[in-house]
């Protein structure tokens, strides 16, 4: 599956060459459906699943955290309990899309109030139903001047026994 999601992802990126200027309603539906699917999660909307492909995955911050739909449904389901998944608002959003406007990809800012500053990735197909999520990628936004530091701290992390999952 990882082999699938690299090449999948080379493909893509390829396309990024050839990529056609987006389409402004086609780039307005996209960012509807992106900022709809972070208020899902905002309200612990469990829609906010359903706009996940069957076979997509999403990478959260943690190197353990690749996870396939049904697998991060499982595991976000205490939050989604709780009223309140998580709230991320985009504070930039780029959009591309491949040439026939069926594979969309996009890079963003976020504003997060329990992790600061972040960026993500994604890959949209789009289908006769709509738009579904392929891969989502969340990380920290490190400023590069910080990222000495935190390297520090993960490495004496990763050092510690309990570090190994």
């Amino acid at each position: 599956m990882k082999r699938l999601i690299a090449a999948f992802l080379l493909f893509v990126a390829s396309l990024g060459a050839h990529a056609q200027p987006v389409d402004p309603a086609l780039a307005r539906a996209v960012n509807a459906f992106v900022d709809e699917w972070h208020d899902d999660a905002a309200h612990a909307r469990m829609a906010y699943f359903d706009k996940i492909a069957p076979d997509g995955v999403y990478i959260g911050t943690d190197k353990h955290e690749l996870w396939h739909r049904d697998e991060f449904k499982a595991w976000a389901d205490k939050f989604f309990k709780r009223g309140s998944a998580w709230s991320f608002k985009s504070v930039r959003r780029n959009v591309y899309a491949s040439p026939d406007g069926q594979f969309i990809w996009f890079d963003e800012i976020l504003d997060t109030p329990n992790m600061g500053p972040c960026m993500a990735s994604g890959v949209i197909r789009k289908t006769a139903k709509g738009f579904e999520i392929l891969h989502y990628q969340l990380s920290f936004a490190v400023p590069n001047e910080l990222a000495g530091q935190v390297m520090g701290l993960v490495k004496n992390f990763e050092a510690k026994p309990q570090a190994a999952k």
